[in-house]
């Protein structure tokens, strides 16, 4: 049964590694005296990150040595679990993310009874700006896969903001702790168990701002990157992993 949303609390976790400037740009955007809780989760960055988090009145958490998308999830969920939260909202402190539209996500959630909400650069009411090309092209192509073999209709599976009740990485079919998760392929783990395990899932508008010059817009590699967020996928429809 879903609780009433105003006893809901909501910890927004803004996951960073190396992106001293751009996360002082991202930290800057939110709101004073936001209507949520917001960590900001530091994994092993080395050039500074530290110091521009302790410019903000926002928890911190730290990898000593870089880990992965996935094992900052697993320590967020720690957190959030030992601290009484019960929805994340997930975003990269990288400066293409909003946190204006983090409301957008956590609508469907406390009023209308989601459990899962996608963010996406398709709808009406989104905007992605600088969209490099490569991304134009797999990121509709990566959306039709997964929607081929496990039937989420969905526009954007690959934006990285996201909004979720922390109930389900707690199910009992899921175990965050596999290793193997530790990458890009904890995202869309959640992703697919949420699909396959009934949860109501939605989408909402967000917004990604990439770089007019097309430098430096992403940490994930070309190929070994796209195939840490493809194999979860891969792995459990064909039931190679759990």
């Amino acid at each position: 049964m879903v609780s009433n949303h105003k006893e809901q609390r909501v910890l927004v976790t803004v996951i960073v590694f190396n992106e001293g400037g751009k996360l002082r740009t991202t930290l800057k955007r939110f709101p004073e005296n936001p209507p949520y809780d917001v960590v900001v989760m530091d994994d092993g960055s080395s050039d500074g990150v530290r110091e521009v988090a302790s410019e903000f009145p926002f928890a911190y958490l730290r990898h000593e040595v870089n880990s992965g998308v996935g094992a900052s999830l697993r320590t967020v969920f720690r957190y959030a679990e030992d601290n009484g939260y019960d929805i994340i909202v997930v975003m990269a402190g990288n400066a293409k993310m909003h946190p204006s539209d983090i409301p957008n996500l956590l609508k469907p959630i406390r009023e209308d009874g989601y459990d899962y909400v996608q963010g996406s650069r398709y709808l009406s009411g989104s905007r992605s700006e600088n969209l490099p090309l490569f991304r134009k092209i797999m990121i509709p192509l990566f959306t039709w896969f997964v929607r081929l073999f496990v039937g989420y209709k969905g526009t954007d599976v690959t934006c990285g903001m996201r909004a979720y009740r922390l109930e389900i990485v707690k199910h009992p079919r899921i175990d965050i702790t596999q290793p193997w998760l530790d990458r890009y392929e904890m995202e869309y783990y959640i992703h697919y168990y949420a699909i396959k395990l009934g949860y109501r899932l939605t989408e909402a508008p967000v917004s990604m701002t990439y770089p007019p010059d097309m430098k430096n817009y992403s940490k994930i590699r070309a190929i070994t990157g796209w195939w840490s967020m493809i194999r979860p996928w891969v792995y459990l429809v064909l039931h190679l992993r759990r």
